[in-house]
C-alpha cells in the first residue's frame, strides 16, 4: 500500500465518529504495513522519564510537579489534536457544559486531579476530561503473563496506540508515593490520570487492553453518568486498595465499569496469573494460568480468547510462537522483552513496552518504542 493510500485510509477512519471501528482499521493496515519485518530489536527504545507523584499531597497539587517538566504549549497542542481527532463532536456538546459540575459525578481524586492539571495548563475541565476519556476506548495492545519452570511470575506489555509523535514524548514511569514509600507504580502519558500498565510491589501486577464492542461514546458516556469507573482508573484503584493477587482479581472482576476491557493480571506466587475479560457490569470469561496441564502462559491482545483473531490483526499468533519456541524454562526479562519485540507484536503503533514481576519490584521497566 502507497504512503498515499494509508494517509488517505488514516484521514477517512479517524474523521468519523465511529472512532473506535476507524482505528482498528487503521491499527490493521498499519500493522500490514509493518509486518514485512521478522523482528525487531530488543535493543531499540529509551527509557521514559520517571517522576514521583505524592498521594499525600491535596489531588489537585500533586501533578503539577510533573507539568513542569514539559513545554505547555506543546503539551496543550498534543492534547488538542487527540480530542479533535478522536472524540466525536455531541460528546463535546455534552460534557463541556456540565464540566463545573464534575465533582458531583466524577470520584476523587481523579476529578481533583483533572482540575488541577486543567487549572495550570489554561485548558476548558470539560476537555481534560475529554482527553481522560478518549484514551479509555482504543488501546490496542498486547499482554502476556508467564510462570517460569520456579514459579515466577513476568508481566510483559506493549501498547499500541495512534498519535504516536506526541505520546512518546509524553510517556512517563510515575511513582505513587505514600506515607513516604512507594504505593504502586505505574506507566501514562502527561496529562492522563488513569492507568493502563502498573504494579504493586510484591503484591500484583495490572495491565489492560481494550475490548472494542462497538458504540463505545454513546455508552461510556452513560454509564460514566452513572458513576461507573473508567477501565483505567479502576486499574489505579486497585493497585491503591487491594491487598493481595486475589482481592485484586475480584475487584478487577466486579466493579462496574464504563467499556469492555481485558484485564491482565498477575501476582507473587506460582499460578497466580489470569486474563479477565470483562463487560461493563461483571466479568465474561475468567482465564487463569495452569502450568500443571503446560499452559505456562497467556496471551491477550484485543480479542476474546476463544475466538479467532482476525487476519488483519493477528498478534497472537506469532507472540505464542515466540514463547513456545523459547520455552518455559527459559522465560526471563529479557526473552520476553524480545517475544514482545517480534513483529508484528512490535508494530508502527507501538508507543511502550513494559515488563515488571511484583516480586520483583525493582525490576519494573519500560522502553519507548520507535
Amino acid at each position: 500500500m502507497s504512503g498515499a493510500a494509508v494517509w488517505g485510509a488514516r484521514a477517512g477512519v479517524l474523521g468519523g465518529w465511529r472512532a473506535s471501528w476507524g482505528l482498528a482499521l487503521l491499527l490493521g493496515l498499519l500493522l500490514k504495513a509493518g509486518g514485512a519485518a521478522s523482528s525487531v530489536s530488543p535493543a531499540a527504545g529509551i527509557a521514559p522519564p520517571r517522576f514521583n507523584v505524592s498521594l499525600d499531597e491535596a489531588a489537585p497539587r500533586r501533578w503539577l510537579p510533573v507539568l513542569r517538566h514539559f513545554d505547555p504549549s506543546f503539551l496543550r497542542t498534543a492534547l488538542a489534536t487527540i480530542i479533535g481527532k478522536t472524540v466525536p463532536d455531541w460528546v463535546h456538546d455534552v460534557l463541556r457544559p456540565v464540566a463545573s459540575e464534575m465533582d458531583k459525578f466524577l470520584p476523587q481524586p481523579f476529578e481533583g486531579e483533572i482540575r488541577g492539571m486543567c487549572d495550570m495548563l489554561g485548558l476548558n475541565v470539560g476537555d481534560g476530561i475529554l482527553i481522560n476519556l478518549a484514551y479509555e476506548f482504543s488501546a490496542f495492545c498486547t499482554s502476556i503473563i508467564a510462570q517460569d519452570v520456579s514459579g515466577n511470575i513476568y508481566h510483559g506489555r506493549n501498547l499500541d496506540y495512534p498519535f504516536g509523535n506526541f505520546l512518546r514524548k509524553l510517556t512517563i514511569d510515575v511513582q505513587y508515593i505514600k506515607n513516604g514509600q512507594i504505593s504502586y507504580t505505574g506507566t501514562t502519558f502527561v496529562g492522563y490520570v488513569g492507568l493502563w500498565t502498573g504494579q504493586s510491589p510484591k503484591k500484583f501486577t495490572i495491565s489492560g487492553d481494550e475490548r472494542d464492542k462497538g458504540l463505545w461514546w454513546e455508552n461510556a458516556v452513560a454509564a460514566l453518568l452513572r458513576k461507573n469507573s473508567p477501565v483505567s482508573w479502576l486499574v489505579r484503584n486497585t493497585l491503591e486498595e487491594a491487598e493481595n493477587f486475589q482481592a485484586a482479581v475480584i475487584k478487577l472482576a466486579k466493579t462496574p465499569i464504563v467499556a469492555d476491557v481485558y484485564y491482565i493480571v498477575g501476582g507473587v506466587s506460582p499460578k497466580e496469573g489470569v486474563v479477565i475479560t470483562r463487560n461493563r457490569g461483571g466479568p465474561a470469561d475468567i482465564w487463569p494460568l495452569d502450568p500443571t496441564r503446560g499452559e505456562w502462559f497467556r496471551v491477550e491482545t484485543n480479542y476474546d480468547h476463544w475466538k479467532p483473531v482476525p487476519t488483519w490483526d493477528d498478534r497472537r499468533t506469532p507472540a505464542i510462537k515466540a514463547l513456545n519456541s523459547t520455552g518455559q524454562k527459559n522465560i526471563n526479562f529479557d526473552t520476553l522483552f524480545k517475544v514482545l519485540s517480534v513483529s508484528p507484536v512490535l508494530n508502527n503503533l507501538t508507543v511502550y513496552t513494559t515488563l515488571m514481576s511484583a516480586a520483583k519490584p525493582d525490576k519494573y521497566m519500560t522502553q519507548i518504542r520507535n
